[in-house]
């Protein structure tokens, strides 16, 4: 345990202000806590930041059977909160979308993937798509014209749709900051370049620009940019996803409001345009880009290092052009108006990390979203902030525990269970640059 004992009064440190961090600043001051602190090289929202995005997919599933493993049992009690959250916060509560959820797949080994460990079919909130038609019919006419070559799909209408992320996470952030939260964002102020300790533990951390934020917590939830400021012995690797926009005119953009997300695990997936600049995001589907160095820094190991670039490689969107014939061919050639790469932390096991450091007892660790994290804004903050107080729910508890154990020998190739593009990792460090798009972003297209 820390040496100073935890008050409201506490001098608290919250290195990241994307989703994570700012939901648990908002949860931190909820509580009472009074001197709480944000770091970020970014304003918020963050120009790198997973959560800074027009919609993110949210999808709650209750379990079933009788006897789930711990780690879909913590997740399903993440969701469930967080769903809540979503409809009864005032905060979120704006930026939730329940239009459904559709997901799917195109091969028969796909297909039956999905019925084993993605849904129970036999379940009556899962309406079965079996023919293009049925697709068809989950949306207005004229919007889902493709032949949808051998898809099967469920549809489910409750507890899922989309979030503005990026409107939910301002939100989040001029509430804390109303409640007392202080944020210090943008390079060099607010951009931590290291831990600071004192006798073994954590006792704060040092900004670019020589200044030493001190405090009786830290809590590092830098996304993934966390590992290069702790050394997290390969439980973590930054992991990167592409995604694009296709421009619509308002009158386009009206007749696609309130659809259903359309998710195929191994093409791709698409949300309604976003309501201020009518613009359709799509993602090509794929297990994840590293940008793989030998990191002389950390001893000549492997590791990934996260950079921004508001561009995608060629054949992502080669990829997103492809699930865009499969499902809505009217739009399939027409230019995209805005893409970015997006980056998040993969754990071993895709559970997330959210612990006491063992060997820094007043450090926190709150990172590993691994592909979900987004979706859990209204209430991960207060399981972190019930991890920082000690009382973190049992069920909980050990499958975001500190696990170094799960990483040892870790294959940082691993596909961890996803699919799509080559169905491998793929690497950053080895495109060059005319294998990226050119594409030219108008100032109403800019995140």
């Amino acid at each position: 345990m820390s040496s100073k004992p935890l008050s409201h009064a506490s001098p608290i440190l919250i290195v990241g202000a994307g989703t994570w961090g700012c939901s648990t600043a908002l949860h931190l001051v909820r509580r009472g806590y009074t001197n709480v602190t944000v770091l970020d090289p970014y304003p918020v929202p963050s120009a790198i930041a997973a959560g800074n995005d027009v919609n993110k997919i949210m999808e709650h599933k209750e379990l079933k059977g009788t006897n789930p493993d711990a780690r879909s049992l913590a997740f399903t009690t993440c969701t469930r909160a967080a769903l809540k959250g979503w409809k009864t916060d005032p905060v979120f509560q704006p930026y939730f979308h329940e239009t459904g959820f559709i997901v799917s797949g195109h091969t028969p080994a796909l297909i039956q993937h999905i019925k084993e460990d993605e849904i129970e079919p036999s379940d009556a909130e899962f309406v079965s798509l079996e023919t293009a038609e049925d697709f068809r019919k989950t949306m207005p006419p004229g919007v889902l014209t493709g032949d949808f070559p051998g898809w099967k799909g469920w549809l489910s209408k409750s507890g899922a749709g989309w979030i503005h992320a990026q409107k939910a996470m301002v939100s989040a952030y001029t509430e804390a900051q109303r409640l007392g939260a202080k944020f210090i964002t943008g390079t060099p102020s607010g951009k931590a370049v290291c831990l600071l300790y004192e006798n073994g533990d954590v006792v704060g951390a040092q900004t670019e620009d020589g200044t030493s934020h001190m405090a009786d917590r830290t809590i590092l939830a830098a996304g993934a940019g966390s590992d290069r400021l702790l050394n997290f012995k390969k439980q973590l690797r930054p992991t990167a996803w592409t995604l694009c926009h296709i421009r619509m005119t308002p009158e386009e953009a009206k007749s696609y409001r309130d659809l259903p997300v359309l998710f195929n695990i191994a093409k791709g997936f698409f949300m309604e345009p976003d309501e201020d600049k009518h613009e359709l995001k799509i993602c090509d589907e794929h297990p994840g880009y590293c940008n793989f160095i030998q990191d002389q820094s950390h001893g000549g190991e492997m590791r990934s290092i996260p950079f921004a670039r508001h561009q995608i490689p060629l054949k992502a969107e080669a990829r997103a052009r492809d699930f865009l014939r499969d499902t809505m061919p009217h739009l399939a050639d027409r230019p995209f108006s805005f893409a970015r790469i997006c980056w998040d932390a993969d754990t071993p096991d895709r559970a997330f990390l959210i612990d006491r450091h063992p060997e820094h007892p007043s450090l926190l660790v709150a990172v590993g979203g691994s592909g979900n994290g987004a979706m859990q804004m209204p209430t991960i903050g207060g399981f972190i902030s019930d991890a920082l107080e000690g009382s973190l729910q049992k069920e909980l508890k050990h499958v975001v525990r500190w696990r170094p154990e799960t990483a040892v020998d870790r294959d940082w190739h691993s596909t961890q269970n996803r699919f799509g593009g080559p169905d491998e990792i793929m690497d950053f460090h080895k495109l060059n640059d005319n294998e990226w798009t050119q594409i030219q972003e108008s100032e109403q297209s800019k995140l």
